[in-house]
């Protein structure tokens, strides 16, 4: 099986575990065997028509699977597969972050 690597974000839709083992042939396979086997992960992971979310990066051995072959690309048992979210930020309110920088908008 190959090992997952549950992000922070993630950890408590699989009971706090860092790492899970999942099977699959390729990595679309390993990331359903994980929801199955954590049901509030698949929201997280696909889309509704059982794509990748496009705010998930997923990366098989560190190389991005999006470069790769998508969810096609095969893995094996001793494969690692790593779950990054992707991260955005930033204020919605100008004003509130110049009067942080103490500068007038």
């Amino acid at each position: 099986m190959a090992t997952v690597k549950i992000p922070p974000v993630l950890r408590a839709q699989t009971g706090g575990a860092a790492e899970v083992a999942a099977d699959g042939a390729n990595v679309g396979d390993v990331l359903r065997a994980l929801a199955d086997a954590h049901p509030d992960t698949r929201a997280q992971l696909f889309s509704g028509d059982g794509e990748l979310n496009r705010y998930v990066n997923v990366y098989l051995n560190d190389e991005d699977v999006r470069v790769l072959e998508g969810l096609d690309t095969p893995a094996s048992d001793t494969d690692t597969v790593v779950i990054l979210p992707a991260m955005a930020g930033g204020s919605v309110n100008p004003s509130a972050r110049c009067a942080r920088a103490g500068r007038a908008n």
